[in-house]
């Protein structure tokens, strides 16, 4: 197997650079630039040297033997001066090292994954720790990556070698009349395991974290939606005029407000009829998106919204505006009046419908593997041989191996560590 290195910390420059080296080659590395070797996990500080001898920087180094590293491998950590000048001259050092390749995207953590220092679900929770953008984004990874979804798994594994065990017995026994039948508690297991697992798949999926709540704010044209749209923002992303139509297409834009993630959405003005095939187009679109909403903010005639809209009183600073009688909230846009009420009442509204911060929320891939992994469960009610319902139970349990990466393909790993950063 190759040795490879890459730089593991931002950018040059920086006050500090760290090149990462992992693989069998790793204390033959550290030994032709720092000479003799420091102690093992010990931070030294050594000259680096060229193989010529011309020092290139002032270091300390980390020599890190395996298996008990990141990678699972000898691993070798370089901590130099930030300037681009100096890793390009580190690098171009390492490569000259027979043996020590540039490291591609995620592949120090694929080597973790190989190694089994991290199982797949801890290896996606790393990976939506490092594009984590908002506080929930942060700490539902966290959670992950620090393995809370692959105890549960483990937890569920255990409990389907329990009744498995119990299966094997009556298939290996069965001529012993004290263990010729399932025992009577088997069916009261089965049921009380698919119920947990239920339970667990109607929790918040971690893909809501990614997406943000879908706000989108309808109703007719001029109603004020490209107003509140910007009003939200803090920024003039939709054009405005009094123009009725103007908004033609879905304007969608993703922001943070209290470390909750939400995509706005602005539409085309809904109405019956018009001869503008772009704004049919639009309107078309428009009625799409709010199917699509988590929440629709209804700025038309009250009550002519979508089923579960927020009735909101735009342009309440206007005298000629005729007012709702009972709007979830008057606003005004344009003065503010009402807006930092409307962000709290968004944001409420988000967290109730997003994971519990540092809860195990299931990605898609995640959230299909327990999905099969409950209905095989499932499907045992209706069965009554042994050998049927231990077939039920070995696909449960080859599940959970699929939800921990025990069983994993080629293509679905080069996607998920290619999300990776090289020198991750």
């Amino acid at each position: 197997m190759d040795t490879i290195f890459a730089l593991s910390s931002g950018s040059p420059p920086a006050g500090i650079a760290v090149i990462r080296v992992s693989g069998p080659k790793a204390a033959i590395a550290l030994e032709g630039l720092a000479g003799a070797m420091p102690e093992p996990r010990r931070a030294t500080a050594r000259t680096l040297r060229d193989n010529q001898g011309s020092p290139l920087d002032e270091a300390l180094v980390l020599w890190l033997p395996g298996p008990g590293t990141a990678t699972g491998e000898d691993l070798v950590e370089l901590h130099l001066h930030g300037g681009r000048a100096v890793v390009a001259a580190i690098e171009a050092a390492l490569g000259a090292i027979g043996g020590l390749r540039k490291a591609g995207p995620g592949e120090f953590t694929r080597r973790a994954f190989a190694n089994g220092r991290i199982d797949l679900a801890e290896a996606e929770g790393l990976a939506d720790l490092l594009s984590a953008e908002t506080e929930l984004q942060r700490r539902s990874a966290l959670a992950m990556a620090g393995g809370a979804l692959s105890r549960w798994a483990e937890a569920w594994r255990e409990t389907v070698l329990k009744l498995s065990a119990q299966v094997e017995a009556v298939l290996d026994f069965s001529d012993e009349d004290d263990v010729a039948a399932l025992p009577a508690a088997f069916s009261a297991q089965v049921t009380e395991f698919a119920s947990e697992l239920s339970d667990f798949l109607a929790r918040p999926r971690a893909d809501k974290l990614h997406e943000g709540f879908r706000v989108v704010l309808a109703g007719p044209p001029n109603a004020g939606k490209s107003t509140l749209f910007n009003a939200l923002l803090e920024d003039e992303a939709a054009i405005v005029t009094p123009t009725a139509g103007t908004t033609r297409d879905v304007l969608e834009r993703s922001v943070a407000m209290g470390g909750v993630p939400f995509t706005f959405v602005d539409t085309a003005g809904l109405r019956a009829s018009t001869e503008d095939a772009i704004e049919t187009i639009g309107i078309e679109r428009a009625r799409q998106q709010s199917d699509l909403a988590d929440l629709v903010l209804w700025l038309g005639e009250e009550g002519q919204g979508p089923e579960g809209a927020w009735e909101i009183d735009p342009k309440c600073d206007s005298v000629d505006h005729v007012q709702k009688s009972a709007p979830f909230l008057r606003i005004s846009a344009a003065t503010g009046e009402g807006i930092a009420e409307l962000r709290e009442e968004l944001i409420e509204r988000a967290r109730g419908a997003m994971p519990a911060p540092g809860a195990v929320a299931l990605n898609a891939r995640q959230h299909d593997v327990v999905a099969e992994a409950h209905d095989a469960l499932m499907g045992i009610e209706s069965e009554s041989d042994p050998l049927l319902i231990g077939e039920r139970l070995r696909l449960v349990r080859l599940a959970f191996d699929r939800l921990l990466g025990r069983t994993s393909t080629e293509d679905m790993l080069d996607t998920l560590f290619g999300r990776f950063c090289i020198g991750k």
